[in-house]
């Protein structure tokens, strides 16, 4: 069979692999499409990247291996602390050591096309790639793992960069790290905002300090007069994402039990068959006695009451309920981590929400749900991230560190009003204001289908090969990735996979869902299409 794949990050990688161990014997030509220099890792793990920025999950957690690959822990030797969190340029180079492995496969036979694709045509039941004036294929099965693609700017971007071009002003995307680093060689002594308090902003802040020749000793930041002189984050909230665990022991209390997790699963199974009014309820009704358990055992305050309420309050409204200010929230919530503190409800929650990602990828992304559930759903995810997808505790401890020292200022940080000056940005928020030479953009842009300005993408939607539902869901999808059309019929051998499909799967943007059941469930899909291309008749 020909296969080509569009966009060849660790999700590329993750499908050539699985294809790979179920050919048995049979044999695949791939042909893959990215202009990126390191298959595999993508620019998200690029092996060039600055070791200052990091992956969010420590290398305990860390579990892509399997029988016929070593996991990044053996990879690494038996120096490997499992409480660490490394550089993605680490991982990228596990990453790229695996595509290299992949190329000597049996059965696969892979070339990389440095290029993109513009269009994709299908032609007598198979489908034809078209790049400027070059015309691949024709191909059994096309893959695109594209991650995120060019994306137009929401309005407040929008204005900021025109603002930018006419007056010279600094707005620097977070990456790559290289360019920021090298804007920043002007913003010595200066104030410069972060747009986004979520983990890209902890690598922005790292770059912005360690990276400008400072450095962390003994609970002090000593700086180097290289970097800025005040930072300040804002977002919608003005609240920094809580840490993970600090070690395996203290997260070993949020680990749910194997009946817990399977009640959590049964009730996932009724909540995405039921009616959307319910399914929410259903979800927390399993969250319930298991945060009753942990915060019992961890000697927490918080009972059955605020339980209850904590979990009635983030169904309806999630991310309301921090009425500290940004410090005290950050200190709380590091203690948390650090286990020096009990846990309050919704750190717990979170955490056992973290260790149920795989449980609820696999009962809501082979399930087709409503595009109602599909939203309450996805909306419950995303509010738990702000427990679920936290820093290493050494970073939120460094932010502390840089507020402590005057170096990073959350007074301003709550959704501020945003005024534009010849000279820069004014932020203002209630009677604080402040003036700043640069802003660096640290939020990524949600997949949303209509603001996509990438060529390929935005043709197949002009054509009805790729459709959305709208508010907040992305691409429709089958299980196995195949694009559902206008009429809503699957497009035998055109798939996609990843964030781009967000509401036919879900918690897409964890590296271990690339090297789980959607590849295996993908891979499958091509076997059995091709298996009954042969069938005679």
């Amino acid at each position: 069979m020909h296969i080509a794949v569009i966009g060849f990050g660790p999700r590329g990688l993750g499908a050539l692999e699985a294809l790979a161990d179920t050919l048995h014997g049979q044999s695949a030509t791939v042909d893959i499409f990215d202009p990126f220099a390191h298959p595999g890792a993508g620019p998200n793990f690029s092996p060039e990247d600055s070791p200052l920025c990091l992956v969010n999950i420590p290398l305990r957690d860390i579990d892509l291996g399997g029988e016929h690959r070593a996991g990044v822990s053996q990879w690494l030797g038996q120096d490997a602390n499992p409480d660490e969190f490394l550089p993605r340029a680490t991982l990228g180079r596990y990453l790229g050591d695996r595509f290299a492995a992949l190329l000597e496969a049996d059965g696969l036979e892979i070339t990389h096309h440095r290029r993109g694709v513009s269009r994709i045509d299908e032609e007598g039941g198979k489908w034809v790639l078209r790049s400027e004036d070059d015309r691949f294929g024709p191909y059994d099965e096309v893959l695109l793992t594209l991650g995120q693609p060019a994306t137009a700017p929401d309005d407040q971007l929008a204005r900021w960069q025109d603002h930018a071009s006419k007056t010279g002003a600094d707005l620097v995307p977070a990456y790559p790290a290289a360019n920021l680093l090298r804007a920043a060689e002007s913003w010595a002594g200066q104030r410069v905002a972060i747009r986004g308090l979520g983990l890209s902003t902890f690598d922005v802040l790292r770059l912005l300090t360690e990276g400008m020749g400072g450095s962390f000793e003994d609970g002090q930041y000593i700086p180097s007069g290289r970097e800025p002189a005040c930072i300040l984050p804002f977002s919608l909230n003005g609240h920094p994402p809580a840490p993970k665990p600090a070690t395996g022991a203290v997260d070993d209390a949020y680990e749910p039990t194997q009946a817990e997790t399977e009640a959590f699963a049964d009730a996932l199974a009724r909540a995405l068959a039921g009616p959307t009014e319910t399914a929410l309820v259903m979800l927390t009704d399993a969250l319930f006695p298991v945060l009753l358990r942990i915060l019992h055992d961890t000697g927490s305050p918080d009972g059955a009451t605020e339980v209850r309420q904590w979990l009635e309050v983030e169904r309806d409204d999630s991310g309301t309920q921090e009425a500290r200010d940004p410090v005290s929230a950050l200190r709380h919530v590091t203690e948390m981590a650090a286990g020096t503190t009990p846990p309050d409800a919704g750190f717990a929650a979170g955490q056992v929400w973290r260790k149920w990602q795989n449980t609820l990828r696999r009962g809501f992304n082979p399930t087709l749900t409503s595009a109602e559930t599909a939203r309450a759903f996805l909306r419950f995810d995303d509010g738990m991230k702000r427990y679920s997808y936290g820093p290493p505790i050494s970073a939120a401890r460094d932010l502390l560190t840089l507020i402590e020292a005057g170096r990073v200022d959350l007074r301003i940080a709550d959704d501020p009003g945003i005024g534009l000056r010849k000279d820069g940005w004014q932020l203002i928020e209630d009677d604080e204001t402040a003036h700043v030479v640069a802003m660096v953009d640290a939020v990524l842009p949600p997949p949303d289908p209509e603001r996509i300005t990438d060529t390929l993408l935005r043709d197949l939607m002009t054509r009805g090969r790729l459709t959305a539902p709208g508010d907040g869901l992305a691409a429709r999808t089958e299980p196995d990735g195949q694009l559902l059309s206008q009429d809503g019929t699957p497009q035998p051998g055109l798939t996609l996979l990843g964030r781009l499909a967000l509401g036919s799967v879900i918690a897409s943007d964890s590296l271990h869902d690339c090297f789980g059941a959607a590849s295996s469930r993908w891979t499958d899909g091509v076997i059995q299409r091709q298996s009954r291309n042969r069938e005679p008749g």
